[in-house]
């Protein structure tokens, strides 16, 4: 990567590095008015906005105080959050590896993510802890660490490393049962990591086997006219977090949690970017096999019937002349989820029509194939298992006793 105050700057660091590139601001925090760019048309379109962007600051435009970061962005990539405490004598705690949900290029804080990691190999989760622990040491960190990394092809990239508490926290604390604002605080009084476990604040890890998913709280069904596309800008106003013994319950649990309830039955309609469709055919195969309905866009519905997936209902493109359109089969009342997916920079036409009509209409739009799939496990594991409540002390000290079902 490298930093520009000119076109011409970004230019030939995107010459430098290949397209595409994660254009940012160097000034600003959530993500805010950062884009990716697949193209010099892009590029140019995304300096001249931030550029103008720059000028609303006190300091004025961009300049060498004020840069743009570009940055090398890697595609179909599995983003990792990690959040570790070190003390003053150099131990390391690994607080939780969260993978998450929807690829790298999905802001951290409106990503849905895991803990433990449900695709990662171990190897690679052990190379992850390694880095956490190399970092924290040699920053000299005292207290909290939060990194974030992306993996692709079983390689890990480091993207960041923040030495400070980060929004994830108080999600790591409640999946583990570890107090790690506590730890964090009496380890930056003075107190080492050795004397926190004999106290009994740095209680055994149970063995136990359940999943945690945190997930973003969207403000779309509020704000209608707005896309709901997902990116790199930060658009969730809040989280909630689900837990059981598996992935897709604990996912189903967290859509719930988030006013996304997953349906039972009926129709998705999917349109997918081609660079989503080997997820997307994984995600129709397991909602034709929970007994529901696909329809879907030319594109994709060619791209399902070629694995083998039948398509019930074919699509028209927005406004043509034949055929049922996608905003008309939606609200029609016929489908249930939509899954639908960008092409590229920005929301394609017929996209930001889906989802405002999903949105209009009070259906669930997930706007990521990896999150299509993670839905389809959840309305899987639904389908086969009772939802129950058990506390979060049951889940943390290994109990086993009979629980409610949850009321639904």
């Amino acid at each position: 990567g490298g930093t520009a105050t000119t076109l011409d700057q970004a230019q030939a660091i995107a010459d430098r590095i290949g397209y595409p590139v994660l254009v940012r601001p160097s000034y600003v925090l959530g993500g805010r008015a950062m884009e990716i760019v697949y193209d010099d048309d892009s590029l140019r379109a995304a300096m001249e906005h931030l550029a103008h962007f720059g000028s609303l600051g006190k300091e004025g435009g961009l300049s060498a105080e004020r840069p743009v970061l570009v940055d090398r962005f890697l595609e179909d990539a599995t983003e990792v959050d990690v959040d570790a405490i070190r003390d003053e004598a150099g131990e390391v705690i690994i607080g939780g590896v969260m993978e998450h949900v929807e690829e790298a290029g999905v802001h951290s804080g409106d990503s849905a993510c895991a803990i433990p990691p449900y695709s990662l190999s171990p190897e690679t989760v052990e190379v992850i802890e390694q880095h956490t622990r190399a970092i924290a040491a040699e920053l000299e960190v005292v207290g909290l660490i939060n990194v974030q990394y992306a993996v692709k092809a079983n390689q890990v990239f480091v993207i960041e490393a923040n030495p400070r508490a980060r929004r994830t926290v108080p999600f790591v604390a409640k999946a583990t049962g570890v107090p790690l604002v506590k730890v964090a605080a009496r380890v930056m009084l003075g107190a080492t990591l050795a004397e926190l476990r004999t106290e009994g604040l740095l209680r055994p890890a149970v063995n136990h086997s359940y999943v945690a998913i945190k997930e973003a709280v969207l403000p779309f069904s509020r704000f209608p006219d707005a896309d709901s596309v997902l990116g790199p800008e930060m658009r969730s106003t809040g989280e909630v977090m689900g837990i059981d013994t598996t992935f897709g319950l604990a996912f189903a649990k967290a859509q719930l949690a988030a006013g996304d309830r997953l349906p039972a039955e009926g129709c998705v309609f999917m349109s997918l970017a081609d660079r989503d469709k080997a997820v997307g055919i994984d995600a129709a195969r397991r909602f034709l096999e929970a007994g529901f309905r696909i329809a879907a866009t030319s594109g994709t519905a060619d791209a399902l019937e070629a694995s083998g997936i039948p398509v019930a209902t074919r699509v028209a493109k927005v406004g043509e002349a034949t055929g049922t359109d996608a905003v008309e089969l939606i609200s029609s009342g016929e489908v249930q989820l939509v899954v639908n997916s960008p092409r590229g920079r920005g929301a394609r036409a017929d996209g930001a029509h889906i989802r405002a009509a999903a949105s209009v209409h009070g259906i669930p739009c997930l706007t990521t194939a990896a999150a299509g799939l993670a839905a389809a496990s959840g309305i899987t594991d639904r389908a086969a298992h009772e939802l129950r409540v058990r506390s979060l002390q049951e889940f943390h000290l290994g109990l086993d006793n009979d629980h409610p079902t949850l009321p639904l």
